[in-house]
């Protein structure tokens, strides 16, 4: 199961009620793949701090990478700084590896036959998964979609499948129960002890991270607008 991925596809397969923020869906992606490498054995999460275990190869060359800019160093690299590091272009990165694959495509003008600057998704294994996990409403998934802007944030209480923290049940795994000691011992979705721990902490720096880039971008328009009017004479 690859989250980072899913996510990118349905970041090209839903049509949000608003344009989404390319910053966002990198920020969201970084976070998907901090829970992808926890279920390949390439990281745990102590604390908030991402500390790397033995090399292994993912079979997702994105993924892969991921893996090997890992801090591996103490006091190791926290799921803030990650993110932040991780995340910028990522979402161009994952748009150009699923084009590159070909799962998604350039279609031709009408008129003109050249193709366009829009990438749109083909039928295939991969959107198929995708599209299913979306359909069953996997909360963690559907948490990264909603930071990322993907999903409308919903009115009424949060429930499984709301705000980009896990209000619900933290993974698609059921209730938490000591299934294994701590540790990178066995997959995200086996260690559900661990796994709460895990897709909370990440969730929680996916949703601030989001709040704060939005900070910036809403100083950066009061900037423009300010200055803007400096030069109108206002």
């Amino acid at each position: 199961m690859n989250t980072a991925r899913d996510l990118a596809i349905l970041a090209l397969d839903v049509t949000p009620s608003h344009p989404v923020e390319q910053g966002d869906l990198s920020l969201a992606l970084a976070g998907a793949e901090v829970l992808d490498l926890v279920d390949a054995l390439a990281l745990f999460v102590d604390g908030d701090r991402l500390v790397p275990a033995a090399q292994s190869v993912t079979g997702d060359p994105l993924l892969d990478r991921a893996a090997s800019s890992l801090v591996r160093q103490e006091p190791y690299e926290s799921v803030e700084d990650w993110l932040w590091r991780r995340g910028r272009g990522l979402s161009s990165a994952y748009a150009d590896a699923m084009e590159r694959e070909g799962l998604t495509t350039r279609p031709r003008g009408r008129r003109i036959p050249l193709r366009t600057g829009r990438t749109v998704l083909v039928d295939s294994p991969a959107r198929s998964r995708a599209e299913a996990r979306r359909a069953a409403g996997e909360p963690v998934l559907a948490a990264l979609a909603e930071a990322a802007g993907l999903l409308d944030r919903p009115t009424g209480p949060a429930g499984s499948t709301g705000p980009a923290g896990p209000t619900g049940p933290a993974g698609p795994t059921g209730p938490a129960g000591p299934t294994g000691p701590a540790g990178p011992t066995g997959p995200l979705a086996d260690d559900v002890t661990d796994a709460d721990d895990v897709v909370t902490t990440v969730l929680a720096a996916v949703g601030d991270a989001v709040m704060e880039l939005e900070a910036v971008r809403q100083r950066r328009a009061v900037e423009e607008s300010a200055y803007a009017n400096i030069w109108r004479g206002q």
